[in-house]
């Protein structure tokens, strides 16, 4: 049901392809814990979003975006962010859809195990701005979904698990209840040129900071960090990040079909998170469900690659996550990989 809503998005906004100076830019993102040769926890995640061309204005600009878009964007124009700053600002915005899935360590339990994660699955789309100058980006996005069976997760991922040949999980019984999920996120990112000049093989490096927060029945949470970026022509976006409200920074300018050379760059990120509530740890907010004791503090370190190439660009890393609960057994990795292209 996911890869549909997706696709017939995808076909409604290439039906109106816009020039290739004022560009839309879809991003996918995929994550998955059997990049680590694992399969728990934090076990999948996929989003698509895309991203509006450049409005001057969220509400002047509506010619350039679509009807349906225009409509949403009215009711929330309170969230539209402000910038201000020398210089121009570019205002974009972002619409997304997306997937995770959560799994206990044992995949052969039938029963209820408390002393691990619940089965959680949730499907969500989401609504977003972006204001960004040269060194600035302020974000806000708005998420609302289901967190339970009609998240999908166990159909998604027992057609996954057949295709590969690999074990079902046999406790999906146990998952989180059906809940309506809102989320409100917010994020602000300031890139600085660390080094002055150029490193030896016309190297180039810079470091973009990030801090915001969430809020809502999903995840409410604080959180803090930076990414390092060391190789040849750096884009002018904000990095790249894991599967994350408000991380969608890839916008058209890296889209630009007059730049002919690759852009190739290595990158090393950190994000630490103070979380006050995890509904895929806290269980269900207004029935009585499993849970367990989540730790109040957790942290990501990603280690990657990007390229870029005209209208495309391609981003792997390998994450890995501390432990997010007291009696999880290890840490966590996984898989990120995103695919962007402005058309």
């Amino acid at each position: 049901m996911l890869k549909t809503t997706a696709i017939l998005s995808l076909l409604l906004l290439a039906s109106q392809v816009q020039s290739a100076d004022d560009p839309w830019t879809l991003n996918l993102h995929f994550e998955n814990d059997l990049f680590a040769n694992t399969d728990l926890d934090y076990t999948n995640g996929v989003r698509a979003s895309w991203v509006s061309p450049d409005l001057h204005d969220f509400i002047a600009d509506q010619q350039q975006t679509y009807d349906w878009v225009n409509r949403v964007n009215e009711l929330l124009q309170p969230l539209h962010p402000q910038l201000s700053a020398q210089g121009r600002v570019h205002r974009n915005i972002v619409v997304s859809v997306g997937q995770l899935m959560f799994t206990p360590r044992d995949n052969s339990k039938t029963e209820l195990d408390v002393s691990d994660r619940p089965y959680a699955g949730w499907l969500y789309a989401g609504f977003g701005y972006q204001a960004r100058t040269a060194q600035k980006l302020h974000s806000f996005e708005f998420n609302i979904g289901v967190v339970g069976p009609a998240a999908l997760a166990q159909q998604t991922q027992n057609a996954v698990h057949d295709i590969r040949a690999l074990e079902r999980f046999q406790g999906w019984d146990n998952q989180l209840h059906n809940e309506l999920g809102v989320q409100l996120v917010f994020e602000r990112k300031r890139r600085f040129r660390p080094l002055p000049g150029k490193y030896i093989f016309a190297l180039e490096t810079d470091l973009i900071s990030h801090w915001g927060g969430s809020l809502g029945n999903v995840a409410t949470y604080l959180n803090g960090g930076a990414e390092l970026r060391l190789g040849w022509a750096l884009p002018k976006d904000f990095g790249r990040s894991s599967i994350r409200p408000g991380g969608d920074s890839n916008n058209p300018g890296l889209g630009n079909p007059r730049h002919r050379n690759w852009q190739v760059h290595a990158y090393l990120a950190g994000d630490g998170r103070a979380v006050a509530h995890n509904i895929f740890l806290d269980g269900n907010s207004f029935r009585d469900s499993h849970s367990v004791s989540k730790k109040p503090f957790v942290a990501d370190l990603a280690v990657g690659v990007s390229a870029t190439y005209q209208r495309w660009n391609i981003s792997y890393s390998q994450v890995y996550r501390t432990k997010e609960f007291s009696t999880q057994q290890q840490s966590q990795q996984y898989g990120s990989l995103s695919v962007s292209y402005s058309y």
